[in-house]
């Protein structure tokens, strides 16, 4: 008994596959040529988005975005490095919030008018990731009237991705695994 989304979740599981390899490198390819951040007409893995909250009606919006991947340098006094103590790392120290955290915030400034749901890995090559970004509209009609997603129009989700409260950014703060 599997329906549709469930096929799409079984062949997106195997990332090895000729298919999903194919595709993975057609839409890379299609994401390096767009815009850092750029509004996706559609989910392009619709099962994942609606695992996460998506619905296919207005006042929902995915957003596409590409972060540079690897470390965070320490920022340091004009860059000087040379000569100080060994201890006081810079080059090798891992950024505390996962690259998909700062997609989601990225986005989340871009789109001050909407409030971020969720957000999902969609591809990688060697220098950045992508993911795409689940957002809600709060002052639209169609989401203020579903009792199912209007708790997001409380003034108190204003922003949810910078104060670590989207799956995403919850898992940074050491909440779940």
């Amino acid at each position: 008994n599997m329906g549709a989304y469930k096929y799409l979740e079984e062949l997106a599981k195997k990332k090895q596959s000729d298919v999903m390899r194919f595709l993975l490198r057609v839409r890379c390819w299609e994401y390096r040529q767009l815009n850092v951040i750029h509004r996706a007409s559609r989910p392009s893995r619709p099962d994942k988005a609606r695992r996460l909250g998506y619905k296919a009606k207005q006042g929902y919006v995915i957003y596409r975005i590409r972060v540079r991947r690897g470390g965070r340098k320490k920022p340091v006094a004009k860059g000087a490095t040379f000569g100080k103590p060994g201890g006081h790392g810079v080059n090798q120290l891992k950024y505390q919030r996962s690259l998909q955290a700062t997609a989601e915030e990225r986005v989340g400034r871009k789109c001050g008018n909407l409030r971020v749901l969720n957000s999902y890995w969609v591809n990688q090559d060697s220098t950045y990731k992508y993911f795409e970004v689940i957002l809600v509209d709060p002052s639209h009609k169609a989401i203020r009237r579903d009792a199912r997603i209007n708790w997001i129009v409380n003034p108190v989700h204003k922003r949810r991705e910078a104060r670590g409260l989207t799956s995403a950014t919850k898992k940074n703060r050491g909440h779940g695994k």
